[in-house]
């Protein structure tokens, strides 16, 4: 466990070259009141629309959440949606200038419609066919293999990853003593020929080889024909439920699944092959680095869409069953927002609610208590110590944050805790968008932070009813006396 947790932290000194087929993930989100009165199809009104990177971006992302660095070549089309994503790989990775914008080829858009929580629709713009411009490509990778630990090509089989540019970036991978993993695509992984991994998944293996892959028995044998047949050095087969195996020319090792829930497998691949080269970059042996990438599988499976699993998320999951009941129910705000989707997505309520909670005391137990049943999960935002300093004086908080959350977090009734630094929670409720907002009977509606938000998209405020005579201030008084 100590060496794994010493891993995750060298991650933050890792640096990943990763080449592949980027595309533009496009969600169109909206409500669905009728079916059209021109065919028999729901009518979405257009509500908000989010774009993200898509196949090898993807990949890139994960890499980048892990706290590594990230180069990033790929090509696209001379079109919006090609400047959209030099766009957004510089502000994934600081740098978009590996993306190659070639005449008459379109970029590759994946357009999900989705009516409340229904996919209604997947509208995909993309030319596949073999890119003209392989040797701008390879000037892009060389520079970029003189700063990088190790080699990501991600083949999504759009045209990117020729046959010929295949074989030269591993060549020059491996003449530059880096590790190449390949996340393969198609029946033929003889042109991965030299890579150091390649990562398939259960169905990926059995299509190359021809073999059953259902027994641990079976995928090793079946990853060992790969190894024998194809010259590539080590296979790390996904299983989904049946977790991971690592096979080399001399031994095999099966990983156990580690999601405690499956929600969306979404981009499960792309994690993994990010973890695993993230971890090889830095020097982790390849047992470890898929010890990792098996981790990190099994968290992004819990989340909703293709996502990204962060260094911190590794480490709280390495160290789940000592921290499940305290410090995992601790998120900072990104997290939280994933985990808030995630509930929505399984049509689960979610409430929010904050405070000091100084001195927790009944009357703290009650609203809490009253918040939980308003819904199905309950967020409570913490103010944070320099938060509390600032609106009840140089004496408070009695109870440091780390205190204040640890005990809030081991209530039954509280489902995730967020500390915020502000004065007020107004940003905390705007990321989460909470279904329903709970503060107590001293308020008002017109006078609770956020109201007016929660309520403009048809959330619920819920003013919950007070514990005469409870308060921190009047508890630290008593104390004085």
């Amino acid at each position: 466990m100590s060496d794994l947790a010493r891993h995750i932290d060298s991650l933050s000194r890792a640096s990943v070259l990763c080449v592949g087929d980027v595309m533009l993930d496009r969600f169109v989100y909206g409500s669905v009141e009728r079916v059209s009165p021109e065919a028999p199809i729901p009518v979405l009104r257009i509500e908000r629309e989010t774009a993200m990177l898509g196949g090898a971006g993807n990949v890139a992302a994960n890499v980048m959440a892990l706290g590594a660095g990230c180069r990033f070549v790929s090509v696209v089309g001379e079109d919006a949606a090609g400047l959209e994503l030099v766009r957004l790989i510089a502000k994934e990775t600081g740098d978009g200038g590996g993306l190659i914008a070639e005449p008459g080829r379109q970029t590759t858009v994946k357009t999900r419609f989705i009516g409340g929580r229904q996919q209604l629709l997947r509208a995909d713009a993309e030319t596949i066919a073999a890119i003209e411009s392989e040797e701008e490509v390879m000037v892009a990778a060389r520079t970029g293999m003189l700063t990088v630990g190790a080699v990501i090509l991600s083949d999504y089989g759009k045209g990117v990853l020729t046959d010929g540019l295949v074989a030269q970036l591993i060549h020059a991978a491996r003449e530059a003593g880096l590790p190449v993993v390949v996340d393969p695509k198609g029946d033929d992984f003889g042109r991965y020929r030299g890579a150091s991994v390649v990562t398939p998944n259960r169905k990926e293996l059995m299509l190359a080889t021809g073999m059953p892959a259902d027994t641990d028995a079976e995928v090793e044998s079946a990853c060992r024909y790969l190894i024998e047949t194809c010259g590539i050095d080590a296979v790390v087969a996904t299983r989904s439920e049946r977790g991971m195996s690592v096979v080399t020319r001399d031994q095999a090792t099966h990983l156990p699944a580690k999601a405690r829930e499956v929600f969306d497998v979404s981009g499960a691949g792309d994690t993994v092959v990010a973890t695993l080269t993230s971890a090889l970059s830095v020097g982790v042996d390849l047992a470890d680095a898929a010890r990792l990438a098996n981790l990190a599988a099994g968290i992004v499976v819990g989340k909703v869409g293709t996502a990204v699993v962060r260094a911190p998320e590794l480490l709280s999951a390495l160290h789940e069953q000592e921290w499940r009941s305290g410090e995992q129910k601790v998120a900072a705000l990104a997290q939280a927002v994933e985990w808030a989707e995630r509930w929505r997505a399984r049509g689960k309520r979610v409430g929010f609610t904050n405070g000091c909670f100084d001195l927790l005391h009944p009357g703290h137990i009650s609203l809490l208590n009253q918040a939980k049943a308003a819904c199905d999960v309950l967020v409570v935002g913490l103010n944070s110590d320099a938060s509390v300093k600032r609106l009840k004086g140089e004496t408070r908080p009695v109870q440091a944050e780390t205190a204040r959350a640890t005990v809030l977090a081991s209530l039954a009734c509280v489902d995730l805790v967020v500390v915020f630094g502000e004065d007020t929670p107004e940003t905390l409720i705007r990321a989460l968008r909470p279904d329903v907002l709970v503060k107590g009977a001293d308020y008002t509606i017109a006078t609770v932070v956020g109201a007016d938000f929660v309520q403009s998209y048809g959330g619920k405020v819920v003013l919950a009813e007070l514990v005469d005579g409870q308060s921190t201030t009047n508890t630290i008084k008593r104390m004085k006396l």
